[in-house]
């Protein structure tokens, strides 16, 4: 129990916040409360999956680094337009070892900056363990920063670490698609990385699902949106899908060669 918890929820709320609770930070973008907002920073200070073995195990980091890579899939199709999202990390080994600017990097975002982590610069913060016993006590900060991402449509590595393909290889990105779609349709691009670098992801993300929710925040992200620039950007991914294909395409077919 957090002894002050109470205290704290009757003083966020008296300063105007808007409080959510038992909120997945890897689907977030779908509650129901955050699916039609945008916001100008997304901070989460110090990710952690829970307690489930050491921290040192390949099986927690593995679990730290889904954690982070599903907020990170989600926090940018939040954002407004040049906007961030901050991230307080432990620097030293083992949390190093969840590379966390290349799980960034695998959902279109980029780090621009990356300074020490400084407590007063979130007044009130105190940061706890969490869970267990001990929840309400501290846990060592040691050497940490903060790591401050924004949206790139570029910041994506689609072949990543493909079998046979060097994994500096990028599918080319057209000059002629616009931020919004590059934006809107983030996360089907994210899926079809996944889907390309794991061989046993479950393929359940429509056509149809994609159009909707794409709809659903082009119409949200700003007054006087109409369907005739939605179909616009349609077609933007439609070229944009069929000169990735065809690239794709020749780096497979040479890389068999």
């Amino acid at each position: 129990m957090y002894k002050k918890a109470k205290s704290n929820l009757e003083a966020l709320e008296k300063l105007g916040a808007h409080l959510l609770f038992g909120v997945d930070a890897t689907k977030m973008k779908l509650h129901t409360d955050l699916k039609m907002r945008k916001f100008d920073r997304i901070i989460y200070n110090f990710p952690h999956a829970g307690f489930h073995g050491k921290e040192e195990s390949r099986i927690m980091i593995n679990m730290h680094r889904d954690l982070v890579h599903g907020f990170f899939r989600n926090a940018s199709g939040m954002l407004r337009g040049n906007c961030e999202i901050h991230v307080n990390h432990k620097t030293k080994a083992p949390f190093s070892d969840w590379n966390i600017e290349e799980l960034a990097s695998q959902n279109s975002l980029v780090l621009f900056e990356c300074v020490a982590f400084r407590r007063e610069d979130y007044p009130g913060y105190n940061n706890k363990r969490g869970a267990g016993s001990r929840c309400d006590k501290p846990f060592p900060l040691g050497a940490c920063s903060t790591f401050k991402f924004r949206f790139s449509p570029t910041g994506t590595n689609i072949l990543g670490n493909m079998n046979g393909i060097s994994k500096h290889t990028r599918l080319p990105l057209t000059n002629t698609v616009s931020i919004d779609c590059s934006r809107i349709f983030v996360g089907y691009c994210n899926h079809a990385v996944e889907t390309l670098r794991r061989s046993d992801y479950n393929v359940g993300y429509t056509v149809l699902e994609v159009v909707r929710l794409g709809f659903e925040r082009y119409m949200a992200e700003g007054p006087g949106r109409t369907l005739t620039g939605y179909i616009n950007i349609m077609q933007e991914l439609q070229l944009l899908s069929r000169s990735r294909s065809a690239f794709l395409r020749r780096i497979l077919l040479g890389s068999d060669q």
